[in-house]
């Protein structure tokens, strides 16, 4: 037998600019990623502008690239409108994919906006092959993976999986789950899952056992791995890096599409080494293979350092008004670019260096072991150390200047007969087009199908193209090259004089209109029962009255009223979840709680199941509370309750709330893990920051996880007409030490 085939992957580039985007296709990028200014996980880097994007997406398709473009962030009630309004703009700019994280947003593409193809975000937190098949029948066409899925995992998920799973290779790493961090948010309301995140991780914390920088990744490195993965069957290799400049796109798409080319007879030796060379001029942090395996999960924080990337440079000496003096340890460049990093590990500010002097005199290079002024407007920590993050690359200035947008499909059916060609073009306000002659019967060489679609689609024009082109030939006929030219200019300058924008994407404009109809007309009148649920440990007594029970799913019995499924359940463990769901229902359980998107997945072969959904599965915005009810009437579930993301402020609970067409339940009062890991964290128990919030830190013998969370209680008022759920698994009750989260401020 044949040894099977390996396919190599994408190789996916991040784009935070368009010169970011073309240095990623010049070294060898498949594919590049990029967002838009709001709803992208990644808000505080440049992005791009509509007519940006447009040009990307032109320049891609032109050299037969693709663009992804990041929807990947957690929306509330309030942007639902603004939102979809961006879904449709999208929709015209003709991307080859949207990723998205919140799963009203997936409702909306699907049904409104079904051009575009949809890939779910890393920050759905997808784990397990269930989860992958659950998507699948979302709409999904692609789910990137989270980031701690460890290889032998891996293997088996892509084997049990029925979509195209991507990963990612190389760059940053969070230290949580993805889209199960909240730290950044409870520390001031800046969400990581509104791409808003401050890396609080990166901080120095203090703990009985010493302090140190205790959930502070490496940088993902997985150049030795590659081979690996290609063997797996992965789609797409992802990096890392859309806060990144050109000349770390270069370096990083450069070393890894140098592996990825390798020819299984070369030396892959040599190459290896010749790569890592190149990748080494990336100037990140140091190198880990991530959560790869047990091993890697140990050595992938860095507690001693500071988590800063580049390369140490030198150190603050003073500051003043107008810049700093700084005692180097490497030579510095006008156009490097330059972090000055607290000693705390609060986020540093980041300048490129425009310009330099040195005993008063204005210089384009210092030395090393020298000290120099940098001349900048920003505040600098007086304690700070100096990282070069990186240098200037070549100017793109002129080539981006001369780059075009995306011209608008347009769709249209020819059909060619002895009389002549016929033209639809399928939009209801223009007349069809016809060219009457007559066509010979061919001799030797006939007319095909390719030959007219490969001509037409020659529009000669800036703002249009040719999309699909259908084409039907009524005989064995022969028409001259020249003639067919002549047809197809004919036609084409044709359209130019009649078409006008109100023709154009006329599929988009109707999506939108839907949507906001429906949205405009969505009233509910819901008999909200005032409910409270309480989560207990094991072997606890529930002390409120007339409410419901709930256990986990390992430590149920027959007091409890409704089981909570994990949240997390990695791929070696889910036929023993399957097999506890079984039992559970065997022994007359009806009532679950979904946590995670591939919970819904394992319920699917059970009849007469009640669902509520629980943190940290998030409900922003009614569209999202919509496609849970529409999941649970095609599996022929009873929706109970759906609960809100609690990090949303009371005013868009309440927005929710009128929106929403299921009863609302509210996470009153608990421990919400803040984070959860697969990484050793060299400490345990009390930690605290150097403002003085202070964390628990607990570990899971049972799966390996560790969860950080806050020593205050979460604890939220009563709001009319919703449900209550306690969770008491890490909290007593009346607690004095809480907070009301994000309930009183807006949620940024």
């Amino acid at each position: 037998m044949k040894n099977k085939k390996i396919v190599i992957p994408e190789l996916l580039a991040p784009a935070g600019s368009l010169a970011a985007g073309l240095t990623a296709f010049d070294y060898g990028a498949d594919a590049v990623y990029a967002g838009l200014p709001k709803f992208n996980a990644r808000e505080r880097t440049e992005n791009f502008t509509l007519e940006e994007m447009s040009k990307l997406i032109a320049y891609a398709h032109k050299i037969e690239k693709k663009v992804y473009i990041t929807f990947n962030t957690l929306i509330k009630e309030s942007e639902l409108e603004e939102a979809a309004e961006q879904l449709y703009e999208l929709s015209c700019l003709q991307p080859d994919a949207v990723i998205v994280q919140d799963i009203g947003i997936l409702r909306i593409l699907r049904e409104h906006f079904p051009n575009l193809e949809i890939h779910a975000s890393t920050q759905m937190g997808i784990h397990n092959s269930a989860g992958v098949n659950f998507a699948a029948k979302l709409g999904v066409k692609r789910v990137i993976l989270e980031r701690q899925v460890a290889y032998d995992e891996l293997k088996q998920l892509v084997k049990n999986s029925n979509l195209d799973v991507e990963v990612f290779i190389h760059g940053a790493l969070c230290c949580s789950m993805s889209g199960n961090c909240l730290l950044s948010s409870w520390m001031g309301g800046w969400s990581g899952n509104r791409g808003k995140c401050k890396q609080p991780c990166r901080r120095r914390y203090y703990s009985d056992n010493g302090n140190g920088f205790f959930f502070s990744t490496k940088d993902l490195y997985s150049l030795d791995s590659i081979q690996e993965l290609k063997k797996i069957g992965i789609k797409s290799l992802k990096i890392e890096g859309r806060l990144r400049k050109p000349d770390y796109i270069k370096n990083v798409v450069s070393a890894y599409r140098m592996i990825l080319d390798t020819h299984p007879n070369e030396n892959s030796t040599v190459i290896l080494k010749k790569a890592r060379n190149i990748l080494s001029r990336s100037l990140g942090r140091k190198w880990s293979a991530g959560f790869k395996d047990k091993d890697s999960c140990r050595d992938v924080i860095q507690h001693k350092l500071l988590g800063v990337s580049g390369q140490p440079y030198g150190k603050v000496i003073s500051t003043q008004k107008n810049g700093f003096y700084v005692s180097l340890t490497q030579r510095l460049h006008i156009g490097d670019r330059v972090r000055v990093q607290p000693k705390n590990g609060d986020e540093g500010p980041t300048i490129t260096v425009t310009k330099l002097t040195q005993n008063k005199k204005q210089i384009n290079k210092a030395q090393k072991d020298t000290k120099c002024f940098i001349h900048c407007d920003k505040e600098i920590p007086k304690d700070g150390i100096l990282y070069k993050i990186g240098e200037s690359g070549g100017d793109l200035t002129s080539r981006i200047a001369n780059l075009t947008q995306q011209a608008t499909n347009i769709d249209f059916n020819i059909t060619v007969s002895s009389n002549g060609f016929f033209i639809n073009l399928n939009i209801p306000e223009l007349p069809n087009w016809k060219e009457e002659i007559n066509i010979s019967k061919a001799l030797k060489r006939s007319l095909t199908q390719d030959t007219i679609i490969n001509e037409f689609k020659a529009s000669n024009s800036k703002e249009f193209s040719a999309g699909i082109i259908k084409v039907s030939i009524h005989g064995d006929l022969f028409i001259p090259a020249s003639e067919l030219k002549r047809i197809r200019r004919e036609f084409w300058n044709w359209l130019k004089d009649i078409i006008r924008p109100e023709h154009l994407n006329q599929n988009s404009i109707a999506g939108f209109q839907k949507f906001k109809e429906a949205y405009n007309n969505t009233i509910t009148s819901l008999n909200n029962p005032n409910e409270t649920s309480v989560l207990l440990p094991v072997n606890t007594k529930n002390q409120i009255p007339n409410s419901t029970t709930i256990h986990s799913l390992e430590e149920f019995d027959n007091t409890t009223d409704e089981i909570l499924i994990p949240n997390y359940c990695f791929e070696y463990d889910l036929n023993n979840t399957n097999r506890k769901i079984r039992a559970a229902v065997k022994k007359g359980h009806k009532k679950f709680r979904v946590t995670s998107l591939y919970g819904f997945e394992l319920l699917m072969s059970y009849k007469d199941i009640q669902i509520t959904t629980s943190y940290p599965l998030p409900v922003c915005n009614s569209s999202a509370a919509f496609e849970i009810k529409a999941i649970c009437a095609k599996a022929g579930f009873k929706l109970n309750k759906i609960q809100a993301w609690l990090e949303l402020e009371k005013n868009e609970i309440l927005n929710l709330q009128r929106k929403s067409p299921a009863p609302l339940e509210i996470y009153s009062y608990g421990r919400p893990h803040l984070l959860v890991t697969r990484a050793f964290i060299p400490t345990d128990n009390i930690i605290a920051d150097s403002k003085g919030n202070k964390f628990i830190i607990i570990k899971d013998k049972r799966n390996g996880l560790v969860y950080l969370y806050s020593e205050k209680v979460l604890s939220i008022p009563e709001i009319e007409n919703t449900s209550k759920f306690f969770d008491m698994t890490n909290a007593k009750s009346n607690e004095n030490n809480t907070s009301t989260f994000n309930f009183d401020y807006a949620l940024i």
